[in-house]
């Protein structure tokens, strides 16, 4: 079964539109993975605007599942992850003033950037995932660089599908395979929903766990937080 890993980060927008603790990130987070979420993911920005670094650090001690923290490795990122040791680090190569990720690594470029930071990570016993498009040449760089995984960017997927076009999983059928053969574990998310993620889930060899935060906090807003995680759990079976 691909695990499920809750991205909270909707949830600190939330209780920052108005200061204070409401909602309770913590109780949230506990409350998941009480629900049967198996992972917790944050994508702590510089800028602060939903995830705090602090947040970072309470969780440490909330999250008994896996605990997956994304982002830009610049500095202080850098420093964080290997302050707070989560289970997994996702490198996402997003701009500062980014709203949301929207391009994956060049793995080729960036190579020995990442490699560095790949093996730090490591050396610290924190696995390391990657954010890649679907497209071959940026997963033999990954398997280069020495990540265990990679997280395919599945906007464009989710894009198509909701066009009715579900040819549009075929890059990420053939990046799957590609990855298999080459011994990195696979994680994917970006605009998975209730609506594509069985489709995607049953097209994808050897999935290992979907990072899903906008999609599934929406939809919780209308069906419940609990339902919501469970009817997930339900289709990645």
């Amino acid at each position: 079964m691909t695990k499920l890993s809750v991205n909270i980060n909707k949830i600190a927008t939330l209780r920052n539109a108005r200061g204070g603790n409401v909602p309770d990130l913590l109780k949230v987070a506990t409350d998941i993975q009480k629900f049967g979420g198996q992972g917790i993911t944050i994508h702590p920005r510089p800028d602060e605007r939903h995830i705090r670094y602090q947040d970072a650090r309470d969780l440490k001690s909330i999250v008994y599942t896996e605990y997956n923290i994304e982002g830009n490795p610049e500095g202080s990122f850098i420093d964080l992850v290997l302050e707070v040791k989560p289970t997994q680090v996702t490198l996402v190569p997003d701009a500062v003033d980014a709203i949301t990720s929207n391009a994956g690594w060049d793995t080729i470029k960036h190579a020995s950037f990442l490699t560095e930071i790949v093996q730090e990570f490591q050396r610290n016993g924190i696995r390391t995932s990657i954010f890649v498009d679907p497209v071959l040449e940026m997963i033999e760089g990954a398997k280069i660089i020495g990540t265990e995984r990679i997280e395919l960017y599945t906007e464009a997927f989710a894009h198509e599908y909701g066009l009715g076009n579900k040819k549009g999983i075929e890059p990420y059928v053939a990046s799957a395979v590609l990855a298999n053969e080459l011994g990195l574990g696979i994680n994917a998310g970006h605009d998975l929903s209730l609506d594509n993620i069985q489709f995607f889930n049953q097209n994808i060899p050897g999935l290992l766990e979907v990072s899903i935060g906008h999609a599934l906090i929406s939809e919780a807003i209308y069906l419940g937080l609990e339902n919501v995680v469970n009817m997930y759990l339900q289709k990645l079976k």
